[in-house]
């Protein structure tokens, strides 16, 4: 036996010319099994393909991930279900619901892969994100109905996807509505489960009604159901909305109480937690409350600060003014992040101190900052970020009295980023610099309104909505065509009057289909208070080319889906509101010679 395995994997492969090797026959060549498989083109490793997609979903290169489809396709032939339900998956993680509809058509077609649960619950997920919540509905009653294609059974997994989307953009009446008739298949224990409450009550902070997640809290306790870590994180948070942080910090001293108490490990306050309320007190500024957090986070050993929890200290430090905890922290990070990359501040950091600093027109500073956010921060640099540091910069140079110097940054700033936006912190930076230069040495071609103020509500110059002869989104574009003949963009609505989108005339392409198959959702809009100024920038800025108005109600913010429209600003309403200032010519005095 010792002979036999002295022996090396070249050894034991059959050789015609060595008809006296006896191990050929009895042991199988493990490497001529592997040439066999390399041999063979048409060999599937499926499964290495999926966790490529899966990668590839991670970065967001979606054009990559149906480049290689394509050469898996016609290499391997069909493809199975779990792979294109990876790329659906990267459909809808990317935010492209076509092209999502497009996949799952085509997996849906005879002699392809076919559709199981999970491809259903990963479309109707991407068609909650995209707000196309009638298609949701649709598909969810052909499961119902049994009509739908691979026969998928109506579950949790399904309803939670619409559910989970519904509540992230804060469309409660939907999701209720979503309760009311598949809530039965969330139900454990006779009731709802703890699951869809903390849902609910998410959705009710986005739609900026955090006190309905407080009274969630009540009915649960009714209902004698123990709430979970997620659910008091979420009412800490909503609590941190409407600046009650002594139920904030009850609800953490309970926590901390039932984790010692009953033994529950698995509610002990998390990172999360933490961070929620260094959110609120920090905008409330109460040093006392955040110096205290951050010590007790430090002081718990089995906390795990990463790197959001440091930004949220140093955020809390900032906005309180303690600058130098603020600044001995984020030197702690930057030290830690030479041994761990993880912990590389993110370029918010950089912005948050640069805000303070520019304020106080410390330019020395601010400069330093801004050149070491572009080395030593974490990830990509968005064009916001990179155009406020900017900003910033100028700010502080004008503060600190370095008139030449804003000068110059603002003559950068209009070159790299073609203009400025007057409502942003840069742009009444920029004003007070063209104040000082005058407009014979000005950068830009000053306009005025000579007829409204700009700080006055846009109710006062809107144009009714019935004014603009809204079309009903089930219409079908020849019924209507003509109406595009002199509308450049005209709003639809559905059956019960709100406005659900704008039609562009470049976007009207099919005279067969319906209006809300090529409208554009959902429509830009604000408020009736809100300021004309504000409307003007957000057209110029946007390129809209009609803002929705809805009344304004102090119990939530705009939403398109539930708020019924009072009016409309256009952009040739602002063309006929503005005026180019006069230049005053010096007069041409002949001169004695």
């Amino acid at each position: 036996m010792l002979w036999i395995v002295s022996f090396s994997s070249r050894h034991l492969v059959w050789n015609p010319s060595d008809s006296m090797n006896v191990f050929s026959c009895s042991l199988p060549s493990r490497t001529a099994d592997a040439r066999r498989r390399i041999d063979s083109p048409r060999s599937p490793n499926l499964k290495r393909l999926t966790s490529r997609v899966v990668r590839l979903t991670r970065r967001k290169q979606l054009h990559q991930i149906f480049e290689e489809i394509e050469i898996a396709k016609r290499r391997y032939g069909k493809l199975n279900t779990i792979v294109m339900n990876a790329v659906l998956e990267a459909c809808v993680h990317c935010g492209d619901i076509d092209l999502a509809l497009s996949t799952f058509n085509e997996m849906s077609k005879p002699g392809n892969c076919g559709l199981d649960n999970v491809s259903y619950g990963t479309l109707l997920k991407g068609l909650g994100e995209a707000r196309k919540i009638d298609e949701a509905f649709l598909l969810l009653e052909s499961v119902e109905e049994g009509t739908a294609i691979g026969s998928p059974t109506l579950s949790a997994p399904l309803i939670y996807g619409v559910l989970n989307a519904l509540t992230e953009a804060g469309d409660m009446r939907r999701a209720n509505g979503l309760i009311a008739r598949y809530g039965f298949l969330l139900h454990e224990g006779g009731n709802l489960s703890i699951s869809v409450y903390n849902l609910l009550m998410k959705g009710y902070i986005s739609s900026g009604v955090p006190q309905a997640a407080l009274a969630l809290y009540n009915e649960m306790l009714n209902l004698e159901l123990k709430p979970d870590k997620l659910t008091y994180n979420t009412l800490i948070s909503a609590c941190g909305k409407i600046n009650k942080l002594d139920a904030a910090m009850y609800f953490f001293e309970e926590m901390k109480e039932r984790a010692g108490k009953y033994n529950q490990e698995d509610i002990f306050p998390d990172v999360v937690t933490y961070t929620t309320l260094l959110k609120g007190f920090g905008i409330l500024k109460d040093v006392r409350l955040v110096h205290k957090i951050v010590l007790e986070m430090k002081s718990c050993h089995d906390l795990l600060i990463d790197r959001t929890a440091y930004t949220a200290m140093i955020d809390a430090l900032v906005n309180c003014g303690s600058i130098n905890g603020a600044l001995s922290l984020f030197g702690e990070l930057l030290k830690l992040s030479g041994w761990n990359l993880d912990l590389r501040p993110k370029p918010h950091l950089y912005l948050t101190f640069m805000r303070f600093f520019s304020s106080r027109g410390d330019y020395r500073m601010v400069k330093c900052l801004h050149r070491r956010m572009w080395l030593d921060s974490s990830g990509s640099i968005s064009p916001g970020f990179q155009e406020e540091a900017d900003h910033l910069l100028m700010e502080a140079a004008l503060h600190d009295n370095q008139i030449d110097v804003a000068t110059e940054k603002l003559s950068t700033i209009i070159k790299r980023w073609k203009g400025i936006s007057w409502s942003s912190r840069g742009g009444s930076v920029a004003l007070r610099i063209e104040a000082l230069l005058g407009l014979t040495k000005s950068f830009f071609s000053p306009c005025i309104f000579p007829r409204v103020n700009p700080g006055a509500p846009i109710e006062s110059v809107m144009m009714p909505f019935k004014a603009v002869q809204p079309l009903n989104g089930s219409l079908q574009l020849k019924e209507v065509v003509m109406r595009f003949f002199d509308k450049s963009v005209v709003p639809i609505i559905d059956d019960w009057g709100r406005c659900i989108g704008l039609l562009h005339r470049e976007d009207c392409s099919e005279l067969e289909a319906p209006l809300w198959t090529m409208m554009r959702s959902p429509p830009p809009g604000v408020t009736t208070t809100t300021s004309i100024g504000h409307v003007v920038n957000l057209i110029l800025r946007k390129r809209y080319k009609m803002i929705i108005i809805v009344r304004h109600s102090k119990f939530s913010t705009y939403d398109s889906s539930s708020s019924r429209a009072v009016g409309v600003f256009t952009i040739e309403q602002l063309y006929g509101f503005i005026s180019p200032i006069p230049m005053q010519l010096q007069p041409n005095i002949p001169h004695r010679t």
